[in-house]
């Protein structure tokens, strides 16, 4: 899997959970009766999402993205066929 950073540049507000999870007996299946759960709206800036969390009297907390490092691999993809690969090939 790929961990790519598309679609990471939004900011998005969630409502907390209002009440915990449960599992369904018959099923086993994780369920809530807390329909806010399922809701995500998506905003291009912190400050817009501030300024909705407070038009609607939301308390918020705004949690600030983890600064990636970049992956850069020197041969990149091609580097899995190169001639003068290092190691082994295993497929």
């Amino acid at each position: 899997m790929t961990s790519g950073m598309g679609n990471s540049r939004d900011w998005i507000l969630e409502y907390a959970p209002a009440e915990a999870r449960r599992i369904d007996p018959l099923m086993g299946w994780t369920g809530s009766g807390d329909m806010k759960g399922q809701v995500r709206l998506r905003f291009e800036t912190e400050e817009a999402a501030v300024d909705y969390a407070q038009r609607n009297g939301l308390a918020y907390t705004v949690e600030r993205p983890k600064q990636r490092r970049a992956n850069v691999r020197p041969l990149g993809y091609g580097g899995n066929f190169a001639y003068n690969r290092r190691g082994a090939w295993t497929h």
